[in-house]
């Protein structure tokens, strides 16, 4: 018995497999860049940009509150806005699915707390 040599490397399967490595790649690329609270926004047809330097509060639809991408709670909240800068910005993500009492408990926070400088995100 003869063996048969190979003259040649068939690269299709290696091709395969880095076609299978890309798609899971950049997939996994377009879900870190969106970030880590998926937020289901509300729509308003006068949106505007804000400065960059801002303090971000998200709350998700199962009423969960975040702060800069930290879960924390209501108590925990009203402790850290002691610490803050009154003049910051403050941004409030709020899912249009989420609970209307836990933004207006985050709201009335701020107001008691004094800060002056309040928006609400959404989408356009």
């Amino acid at each position: 018995m003869k063996l048969k040599k190979f003259d040649q490397i068939n690269v299709i399967p290696f091709i395969d497999i880095m076609l299978v490595l890309l798609v899971i790649v950049l997939t996994t690329a377009t879900f870190i860049a969106k970030g880590v609270i998926p937020l289901d926004l509300p729509q308003a047809s006068s949106t505007k940009e804000l400065p960059l330097k801002k303090i971000a509060i998200s709350i998700d639809k199962n009423g969960n509150i975040y702060l800069d991408s930290k879960k924390i709670s209501l108590e925990e909240l009203a402790k850290r806005f002691k610490q803050i800068n009154k003049k910051s910005n403050v941004i409030i993500r709020s899912d249009k699915n989420s609970k209307f009492l836990t933004f207006i408990q985050v709201l009335d926070l701020l107001k008691r707390e004094g800060f002056e400088n309040i928006a609400v995100e959404t989408v356009k």
